[in-house]
């Protein structure tokens, strides 16, 4: 006689549902990372680049936090401060890149010290680009002129060229340099990097032997007057 059958049948029946019951039961839930102390830890950096004014990375991982985990305290807090954290990263970008654009370079040139700081334009694009040079000579003093390629820039006389400081329009004298280079020089120097020094964009419009009419662009706001300095003497 087998063991089972000395079992009452409740006691059976009660045993067969128990087993049931735990067949059917799901299995545990596999261990989740927290992702709470993910982005404690997010939060805790983003704290530490604000600290030290480093907006734009500071930036992109308050931008992580909130899409990644939204709803949460670290969100919230990031959110309150996002915006200007954004703000202040875009800028130092775009200063940054601004600088870069120019070059400044110093030595001696024809028997005498020089410092220069130059930019190329921007618009047109391809081989009619044209550089923006500043100069300071100990010989011949401080110039502004635009060098460009071929046979150079037409200008009546009297020559005047418009030029725009972010967007707003002037007439400036200049003159065509004697010994033929392909340049064109703004007569009032002074005048016009005072005007540019405020300026983001600085435009000018001029007249390309053999090309016709052109529109050059400088983006000019990263300009730097302490790196254009002063030549010593000889």
């Amino acid at each position: 006689m087998h063991a089972h059958r000395l079992l009452p049948p409740a006691l059976i029946l009660t045993l067969a549902l128990i087993a049931c019951s735990d067949q059917s039961a799901p299995p545990p839930a596999p261990a989740q990372p927290a992702a709470n102390t993910q982005a404690a830890k997010s939060l805790e950096m983003y704290r530490q680049l604000l600290q030290s004014e480093s907006y734009e990375l500071a930036g992109p991982i308050g931008q992580e936090i909130v899409a990644r985990y939204p709803g949460t305290p670290e969100a919230n807090e990031v959110e309150q401060t996002l915006a200007d954290t954004v703000a202040k990263g875009t800028a130092i970008s775009t200063r940054r890149r601004l600088e870069r654009l120019w070059i400044y370079q110093s030595g001696r040139e024809s028997g005498g010290n020089q410092t220069t700081a130059s930019i190329y334009s921007s618009q047109p694009v391809g081989s009619d680009r044209v550089r923006l040079i500043l100069r300071r000579h100990s010989d011949w003093g401080q110039s502004v002129y635009l060098f460009g390629s071929g046979k150079g820039f037409e200008c009546r006389k009297p020559c005047t060229v418009n030029v725009t400081f972010d967007e707003k329009p002037e007439r400036m004298k200049a003159y065509l340099p004697e010994t033929g280079e392909p340049a064109i020089f703004v007569s009032d120097d002074g005048a016009f990097i005072a005007k540019m020094s405020k300026a983001q964009k600085v435009g000018f419009d001029l007249e390309l032997k053999g090309k016709g009419k052109q529109t050059y662009v400088f983006e000019t706001g990263g300009y730097d007057p302490e790196k254009f300095g002063t030549p010593g003497k000889k």
